[in-house]
């Protein structure tokens, strides 16, 4: 247990070393770039996957086949049909 939280307060140490009068602009601003870099990259994955989960390569790939079935025995049995004969309305 020790060990690791050696190498935590190092590591610490390290950064925190670098927001002082030790500033080093270089390290940080690299580490800011790539933090927001991954960041960005992470954000525009979640969009393609969410886009391609809702819309898929094309239309067939987002419908599962239970769907399709369900669907087919709703127009079979007219189940949530909107009625047209003015009755409802």
């Amino acid at each position: 247990m020790e060990p690791i939280v050696g190498i935590f307060l190092s590591i610490l140490s390290s950064i925190s070393g670098q927001l002082g009068p030790n500033y080093d602009p270089l390290f940080f601003d690299v580490m800011i770039y790539i933090f927001g870099t991954m960041m960005f990259t992470i954000f525009l994955l979640g969009i393609i996957a969410f886009w391609l989960r809702v819309h898929g390569w094309a239309y067939k790939d987002n419908r599962e086949k239970w769907v399709d079935e369900l669907d087919r025995h709703f127009e079979r049995e007219g189940i949530g049909l909107i009625p047209d004969n003015g009755k409802y309305w």
